[in-house]
């Protein structure tokens, strides 16, 4: 049986974060980071994350903020709030952290972990995955990961609405 108490810890503020990595890193520990809204958590995510955890042996993920969010998809998004977005993805058992952001990027978050790997879906190219530059400068890599085709939130919106 898995101990679920932990869950609740893995959600983090960037204070709490940069005690993490200074811990990760001080048992070597190689860390990848990606981000989204992650609104609707659905097979689609569970994919990316599992892809984006298999590159390093911590996965640090980066969850705009309900503000970023609605600014990212507009006044119908997000449909979970910020609070239940981190407590999904904090259960899973290849997310080690979730840390919020309210910028509309997450660069200043990216600058801060600067991890070993910064990972995105298929629809970026390195040329437009913020922060891609500034990990690569430090010696990290960018992963990008194909997404699964037909799975998105914004799909499950559309087919939710046509019911």
């Amino acid at each position: 049986m898995k101990a679920t108490k932990h869950i609740q810890q893995k959600i983090l503020n960037a204070h709490q974060l940069q005690q993490e990595l200074m811990r990760w890193r001080k048992f070597s520990k190689k860390i990848a980071f990606t981000n989204g809204c992650f609104d609707i958590l659905h097979a689609g995510h569970i994919h990316s994350l599992k892809q984006a955890a298999s590159f390093a042996d911590v996965l640090v993920v980066g969850l705009n903020s309900d503000a970023s969010t609605k600014r990212l998809k507009g006044d119908n998004r997000p449909v979970n709030n910020e609070q239940n977005r981190a407590l999904l993805l904090a259960s899973l058992v290849m997310v080690d952290a979730v840390v919020l952001f309210d910028e509309d990027t997450p660069f200043e978050l990216i600058t801060s972990v600067m991890p070993d790997v910064l990972v995105k879906g298929g629809d970026y190219t390195v040329d437009t995955i913020v922060g891609a530059k500034e990990v690569m400068a430090n010696g990290g890599t960018v992963e990008i990961i194909p997404l699964v085709e037909g799975l998105s939130t914004t799909s499950l919106l559309q087919k939710i609405e046509r019911l």
